[in-house]
């Protein structure tokens, strides 16, 4: 934990060139439109607002040290506007650092200050290809430069919706050497997109809506990392993220690339952004103008820092954002705010004398801040109370424990593994390990870990993102508990949603299984939300649910420990716990959520599998199960049960749900269930019908929708069978049958007529086996010619001779007849 320290002076405008211009250009209310030093805190650069020439408009010049002209730069109106100063790394040889000026059409002076002698300009470049090409936003990623540009369509009455997508994001690098300035090729990170600002942290580029967009697009943010080609589309407020892997150019295409999203997009509000900023940790800073403070990190995922007072923010109020270490200063309406950023604490709240202020860069200096005020420049430093970050004793301890539980389960020896072992035996080097990197590691913060091995080094490299999420939740842990009153229940939400998101990327074995059923019993509604985020559960335009978790959550939701394992301890499977929750906060949804399910089951495992989790219990009748434990019964659950039912597309289930609507006389339900259900199979049609024709054969209340259900006879069925079905199940009178009953409720001969008569009327399948050969023009065949038994013996030709029967030769008879 920190403490702020003294407001102190550490600099005069006396000490400095430029100080009194500096000065009066403050004290006058003529405000600079940008002010920031130099990456080494030694050069202040000052961009004053439009300056009549020949007074210039850019001007830096040094805070310490003597020698060396300034640097001073104007234009004249018909030059195109400046849209960015920035600084840029460069090679050792030439100093740590160059300073690039870049217009609004493309042209770029690199300037580089040499001691003793004072601001060189290397070189003019153009960083656009087209003549027509306007940059609109530019930022410096270490040694490149990042930019969006307009493109404007070559045909004058283009279409409105193609003039909105002109835009396009491109990356240059600036190489600086000994023979001059080059200029790397263009690539292009999006394109056909609408007008984004580009912010940059080390490794990832932030795509943010212009106050200009449209309103589609204003509804997320774009995450860009080069180096790996992967671009992120997310809404940081619903929870909704999404990367994908940019294998070629056409994928860059900004319209293909929310092809498959617009649907869910579409649905989501705008985002409300005041002011954004990036932080040294390499997240996204985002001031609401509700005044809050956001940070959203380069996965996508956002968490809340702190909130500013004053109410809604205006869009003149401006809000200056900086990190230093893990202490976010910010500067409203003449207001200093220090918060921690990792645990959203308040460190100092301090009102300044001047309203407008200017945060510098102070290298080295992690625990101080320097701000330029009108009667110069400030520090304010932080003391050390305590290192929260400290790993306490039993946080070791409980690294060896948890180890000695892994090893033990796979263990095939008798004897029992203990702590002690562990650290003595040598033979297991993960726990060691590990305990070395949370000595030295989380001591140090963000700081190189100093002492460790080379391979520990590289481990802590790996894993230093889940190192910071440990943190994170540690401090929001010591949050929950400190917290008033009224701001527990979002702490625990947002604690809540992180332990469910930790549980799910873990092993789901039995401990965490009872450790989530005792969130979802403590926390019931945080648990919903979590798991709802989690899953990225949302509902289209259509209506219809959408889960976009990925496999390995789906893993950890469907194929955990069975009920049969848990055994008798009140604690039941992960798929169970999120069936009670969407019955009790969002029911309608349920039906849906079994159905996606099913899909990812049937995708996942091959059918019947005893691994998959329907090789045991269908996951309907689980989803029953948890409906049947409900202690009062409505409508409303006979209805729950009818859509599980139908929703599992299984024959034994749609039959259920069928007799149930029958029990309950639903039958306008009954015949639609019918005719949806009947196209499945054959053999479930042939069973739905003779179940409804058992129905219509006892009473008359589906005698109005015949005509929906006479179309659903199977073909093998005949009329003879069709009778039999009909007589099996006519209801028996006490008394004597009579040709006419007065009550009107008999099954008649005219009731069966028109099923009767589509039956006879309706080619039997024997014919249609045998139509093709019946038409055949060469059926029967031709008869073959007459052999003789004795063919070598003379019959004279006068004498008479007897006629021959050839019973083995059909076809003879045939023609004999026939003669």
């Amino acid at each position: 934990m920190k403490r702020a320290g003294m407001l102190r002076q550490v600099a005069d405008f006396s000490d400095f060139s430029r100080g009194r211009w500096l000065q009066e250009l403050l004290c006058r209310g003529e405000e600079p439109r940008y002010v920031q030093s130099s990456p080494d805190g030694q050069h202040l650069l000052v961009l004053q607002k439009s300056r009549p020439p020949p007074l210039p408009q850019v001007v830096a010049f040094q805070l310490h040290g003597i020698g060396g002209a300034d640097l001073e730069r104007n234009w004249q109106p018909p030059q195109p506007a400046l849209v960015g100063l920035l600084f840029l790394q460069s090679p050792a040889t030439l100093g740590s650092w160059v300073l690039a000026i870049v217009w609004e059409h493309g042209r770029t002076e690199v300037w580089h200050f040499v001691v003793a002698v004072g601001w060189q300009l290397l070189q003019t470049l153009e960083l656009c290809q087209g003549a027509r090409a306007r940059i609109v936003s530019v930022c410096s990623q270490e040694a490149s430069l990042v930019w969006c540009e307009e493109r404007p369509p070559l045909d004058a009455h283009s279409d409105i919706s193609k003039c909105a997508f002109r835009f396009c994001v491109c990356i240059r690098a600036l190489e600086v050497g000994e023979q001059g300035v080059r200029l790397g090729a263009v690539r292009i990170v999006l394109h056909n997109s609408p007008e984004y600002q580009v912010l940059a942290s080390p490794q990832h580029i932030f795509l943010v809506p212009a106050a200009a967009s449209f309103a589609t697009t204003s509804k997320f943010l774009l995450i860009c990392h080069p180096e790996k080609a992967k671009l992120t589309i997310t809404a940081p407020s619903a929870g909704f993220v999404q990367s994908k892997v940019l294998r070629s150019s056409s994928e860059s295409d900004f319209r293909k690339l929310l092809l498959g999203s617009v649907g869910l997009l579409s649905g989501l509000a705008p985002l409300d952004i005041h002011t954004s900023a990036v932080s040294n940790s390499g997240g996204l800073l985002l001031v609401s103008t509700k005044g809050a403070v956001n940070i959203v990190e380069p996965d996508g995922m956002q968490r809340h820092i702190f909130d500013l007072e004053g109410g809604p923010l205006a869009q003149e109020s401006p809000v200056q954002l900086k990190t230093f270490g893990s202490v976010l200063a910010c500067v409203l309406a003449g207001v200093l705010y220090l918060v921690d950023q990792n645990s959203g604490r308040l460190v100092e709240k301090k009102t300044l004398s001047m309203k407008e202020v200017h945060f510098l860069e102070s290298p080295g200096q992690e625990d101080s801040i320097q701000l330029l005020t009108q009667t110069g420049i400030y520090s304010f430093s932080f003391s050390k109370l305590e290192d929260s970050s400290r790993p306490e004793p039993c946080l070791v301890e409980m690294v060896f424990e948890e180890a000695c539980r892994y090893y033990q389960r796979r263990s095939l020896s008798s004897s029992k593994l203990t702590v002690e072992k562990l650290k003595k035996g040598g033979v297991f080097q993960a726990p060691v390990a590990l305990a070395a990197i949370l000595q030295h590691s989380l001591r140090q913060k963000q700081k190189a870990a100093r002492g460790l091995q080379d391979t520990y080094a590289k481990l802590l490299s790996t894993m230093s993102l889940e190192l910071q999420s440990y943190m994170s939740l540690e401090l929001l842990k010591t949050c929950v508990v400190c917290a008033p009153e009224s701001e527990v229940e979002s702490y625990c939400e947002e604690l809540v949603e992180q332990e469910v998101s930790r549980v799910l990327h873990s092993d789901m074995d039995k401990d965490n299984l009872s450790y989530l059923n005792s969130i979802f019993a403590s926390f019931p509604k945080a648990a919903w939300k979590a798991m709802r985020s989690c899953l990225q559960l949302q509902q289209n335009r259509d209506g219809l649910l959408v889960a976009r978790a990925t496999p390995e959550v789906w893993k950890k939701v469907l194929g955990g420990p069975h009920q049969d394992e848990m055994g008798q301890n009140g604690v039941v499977p992960l798929f169970e716990l999120i069936c009670a929750s969407f019955l009790r906060f969002k029911p309608k949804w349920l039906p849906s959520f079994v159905e996606l399910t099913q899909q990812y089951v049937s995708i996942s495992w091959t059918y019947g599998s005893k691994e998959g989790p329907e090789g045991r219990v269908p996951l309907y009748k689980r989803a029953l199960g948890v409906l049947a434990r409900k202690n009062k019964r409505s409508e409303a659950d006979d209805e729950m049960e009818l859509e599980l039912l139908l929703c599992s597309m299984r024959p034994k289930a749609v039959l259920q749900a069928l007799h149930l609507l029958i029990r309950l006389k639903r039958w306008q339900r009954v015949v639609e269930v019918a005719e949806k259900f009947s196209k499945l199979s054959p053999l479930l049609n042939k069973e739905i019908f003779t179940t409804l024709l058992a129905e219509f054969a006892q009473h008359r209340e589906l005698d109005p929708y015949l005509d929906t259900l006479w179309p659903l006879c199977p073909v093998e069925l005949t009329a003879s069978d069709v009778l039999t079905v009909v007589l099996q199940h006519l209801p028996h009178s006490q008394e004597d049958p009579v040709p006419f009953s007065s009550e009107g409720n008999q099954l008649t001969v005219g009731l069966l007529k028109p099923l009767l008569q589509r039956i006879v009327q309706r080619p039997c399948i024997q014919d249609e086996m045998y139509s093709d050969a019946l038409q055949n023009p060469t059926f029967p065949p031709p008869t073959p010619p007459r052999e003789h038994k004795n063919p070598s013996k003379a019959v004279a030709d006068d004498a008479p001779q007897p006629p021959v029967a050839r019973t083995s030769s059909p076809s003879a008879l045939v023609q004999d007849d026939t003669a």
